[in-house]
């Protein structure tokens, strides 16, 4: 992949991601029904809206990492912001290289969903998420709670070790320069 193009892809998808994310948790925020601004301190509880038996939107203030790991508040906010803001810094570096176009689409789709998500938790010292799934199969299928930029990061996960462990190993690795390098 030319460094043009590269930097192109990365150009549109970082962004894109950022601002569909905050764009849909703007959206949240605004909404009464999700008393998204209240219940941020946890005193009282958050909104929802019931779209339909599979799928609502329901307000959430996580506090840890992607699916609500790593809970934590305080200095440890910060810790996290940190080290979100390392691995995308490590990630972008790592874009800034990559050979095939999907390495640098999964990469991209990485680094604007923690950026998305970076600026939450700067912003209100928890992520907004709100697409609930919960209702395919309970409880057993899916009980996360999550939001565009959650989204983005799993996607990018999963085309990355695609990438990485089956297109790799089927030859499809990156053309070498004709110097060897």
């Amino acid at each position: 992949m030319s460094p043009l193009s590269r930097n192109l892809l990365a150009a549109i998808v970082i962004p894109l991601v950022v601002i569909l994310d905050q764009w849909s948790k703007y959206l949240v925020l605004a909404e009464p029904r999700f008393n998204a601004r209240n219940c941020l301190d946890g005193t009282q509880p958050c909104g929802g809206i019931e779209v339909s038996t599979m799928f609502d939107l329901t307000m959430l203030w996580n506090r840890g990492m992607s699916f609500g790991a790593l809970q934590s508040e305080g200095i440890m906010r910060w810790v996290l912001v940190a080290v979100t803001v390392a691995i995308a810094i490590g990630f972008g570096i790592w874009l800034a290289q990559a050979a095939r176009r999907i390495t640098a689409l999964a990469l991209a789709l990485v680094v604007g969903g923690a950026i998305g998500n970076v600026i939450d938790r700067v912003r209100f010292g928890a992520v907004v998420d709100f697409f609930d799934f919960s209702g395919i199969w309970p409880p057993y299928f899916f009980n996360y709670v999550f939001n565009v930029a959650d989204a983005a990061i799993t996607v990018g996960a999963v085309l990355l070790f695609f990438d990485q462990f089956i297109l790799s190993r089927h030859g499809q690795s990156a053309p070498r320069p004709a110097n060897g390098r």
